[in-house]
């Protein structure tokens, strides 16, 4: 058995976020000791791992509940967890390139500043305030 402590040490999470995955319901509910402590087995460890990739990976809460319900029925398709992941990288795909818009529209405007201090000129400040120098849609 593990204490809260100790899930967190192993699997990086902190303690706050495993309290909040347990009441989203991600994360069964702990053991609790005479002293009121909780306490998770090999289980609760194996499903905090668990999470904590899926999240690493960007999947949402609601992703991780729905891979979580296809993981506790082995005897469903998962075709499910594919149309899951599939969407979570159409996701990063979309983030990626409106991303890359934003590198060559940061490059643009800081090369249109030579420097030589703040002023009115200062193309930068200038790009900030008016939306309409941008080349990007960003």
């Amino acid at each position: 058995m593990f204490s809260i402590g100790e899930l967190s040490r192993r699997t990086k999470v902190k303690v706050p976020t495993i309290r909040y995955y347990e009441e989203m319901g991600l994360l069964a509910e702990a053991e609790r000791t005479s002293g009121n402590q909780r306490r998770y087995d090999h289980a609760g460890l194996e499903r905090l791992s668990f999470i904590r990739h899926a999240r690493d990976l960007g999947f949402s809460i609601e992703s991780i509940l729905s891979l979580i319900e296809l993981q506790e029925h082995p005897d469903r398709s998962c075709q499910a967890a594919t149309e899951i992941a599939t969407s979570q990288l159409m996701d990063v795909r979309a983030k990626i390139k409106r991303l890359r818009a934003l590198e060559k529209e940061l490059v643009r405007m800081s090369k249109g500043c030579d420097g030589d201090g703040v002023s009115e000129d200062c193309y930068v400040l200038a790009s900030l305030a008016d939306h309409t120098l941008c080349d990007h849609e960003h």
